[in-house]
């Protein structure tokens, strides 16, 4: 049937994983490693832990083309429930490769001035965490400034230079590489060094 083994131990790595996705959230641009897994087809261990510690069935999700397999759908039904859409505007969550366009990020929901909440968490599984355009970050969770180097998609990148959304609207963004993530939240700014 193609299933793949979920965390080794379930509840105490899914709560490990939960403090480091935490981590990664309110530390903008700090790396944490999640617990080792395998991935369900193209998916990589750490965007596999952060599905798994925070996907359900009252989380819609959109998956890119290229990640979105049949051994990853079987998978996700099966560890989670989640609900998966091909309407990138009714999501919670998005999983995303680099071939991520600018028009299906922008449809993306980013909540309202009523529910900020509903935006969506795009989670973008990359080639390298390292390597990319270097981009400082300020803001909430970072004393002075901080400095990442993604190897990002043109149209992420274009969205935290310029933020198309007022806060606290827009889009928060997880990055994966093998076992690690970082993240860059709505209330991060973000500029070329």
């Amino acid at each position: 049937m193609s299933l793949v083994a979920s965390f080794q131990n379930p509840v105490a790595d899914a709560q490990y994983s939960f403090r480091r996705i935490l981590k990664a959230l309110s530390e903008p641009g700090v790396s944490v490693q999640l617990p080792a897994m395998p991935g369900f087809g193209a998916l990589g261990s750490a965007s596999a832990c952060v599905l798994l510690t925070l996907i359900d069935n009252d989380t819609p999700l959109w998956l890119s083309a290229s990640l979105n397999d049949e051994i990853l759908r079987k998978n996700l039904r099966f560890h989670t429930g989640a609900v998966l859409t091909d309407d990138p505007s009714a999501v919670s969550f998005a999983l995303a490769d680099p071939a991520l366009d600018s028009a299906t990020l922008l449809a993306f929901p980013c909540g309202d001035e009523m529910s900020p909440e509903l935006a969506t968490s795009v989670i973008v599984q990359l080639e390298s965490l390292t390597g990319g355009t270097p981009l400082r970050l300020r803001g909430p969770g970072i004393e002075s400034s901080r400095t990442i180097s993604p190897q990002l998609p043109d149209c992420v990148r274009a969205y935290l230079l310029n933020r198309p959304h007022r806060f606290p609207l827009g889009l928060d963004f997880m990055f994966t590489c093998g076992e690690e993530m970082i993240a860059v939240p709505r209330t991060t700014r973000v500029e070329v060094c």
